[in-house]
């Protein structure tokens, strides 16, 4: 992740903590560079490539969860990115990318609104 992606889920992941205490958002660091032994060990736990760089764990409305990825307005998806969109969005979580704090802002309020 890049210096302005990184800044841009940290404001994200501190707004989402002060509006709604009560859920759970967690980071999932699954890029960065590592090297060889380290890579191989993390591979060997489970780290799966194009996983979203953000979970909120409730369920709300018909979705099971919500998987954010973060780009910067030029970022583009990988492939593994796209895929594994459309794994989890198969198996009923909902999917979102967000390319600024508004983007974010919207989809966590709209997300966590759907409730039943």
């Amino acid at each position: 992740m890049n210096n302005a992606e990184s800044r841009l889920q940290q404001a994200c992941v501190r707004w989402v903590r002060y509006q709604y205490p009560d859920v759970v958002v967690y980071a999932i660091p699954n890029g960065g560079k590592r090297n060889a032994v380290t890579g191989a060990i993390l591979k060997a736990e489970g780290v799966l490539p194009g996983v979203a760089d953000l979970f909120v764990a409730r369920a709300c409305g018909a979705w099971h969860g919500l998987f954010i990825e973060m780009k910067t307005e030029r970022g583009r998806q990988s492939e593994s990115q796209k895929a594994f969109e459309r794994a989890v969005v198969g198996e009923g979580y909902r999917y979102a990318v967000c390319r600024s704090f508004e983007d974010f802002e919207g989809v966590v309020r709209g997300y966590l609104e759907v409730r039943g």
